[in-house]
């Protein structure tokens, strides 16, 4: 007689169980990385705006300071935080939108904030006036 192999009942029964728990124990710290995930990209958005503003800024000392900019080098004029999608190449990423605060002289700076409208995310950046 041949004697067959393989797995028994209880063994893939306790396999089962094993990734069961696996299973529970991992579902939760993938739905937290989700929401860390839609935090970073505020922030990276947050970051993108500040030094879109900051290069705009310097454009603007710049030009004041007497230094001929090329095309496309030129400030945008910049007074208002919910100003900012009008340097940012694409404009503003959809799915966001900017608070406003004032930004009336040149160098003036406010605390802006960013918000992801799906989630309510938050994340705040430097405004830096240039009108």
């Amino acid at each position: 007689m041949k004697q067959q192999s393989g797995f028994t009942l209880i063994e893939l029964i306790a396999v089962i169980v094993i990734l069961g728990i696996l299973a529970a124990t991992a579902l939760p710290r993938f739905v937290d990385l989700s929401d860390a995930a839609e935090q970073a990209a505020v922030d990276g958005i947050a970051g993108q705006m500040a030094s879109a503003m900051s290069l705009n800024y310097a454009a603007a000392v710049a030009e004041n300071a007497g230094i001929t900019l090329s095309a496309g080098q030129e400030p945008v004029a910049i007074t208002n935080c919910s100003d900012v999608g009008n340097i940012l190449v694409g404009g503003l990423p959809a799915g966001y939108t900017v608070g406003s605060a004032a930004l009336a002289t040149l160098g003036a700076t406010a605390t802006c904030t960013v918000t992801q409208t799906a989630s309510g995310k938050t994340a705040s950046f430097q405004g830096i006036g240039a009108p």
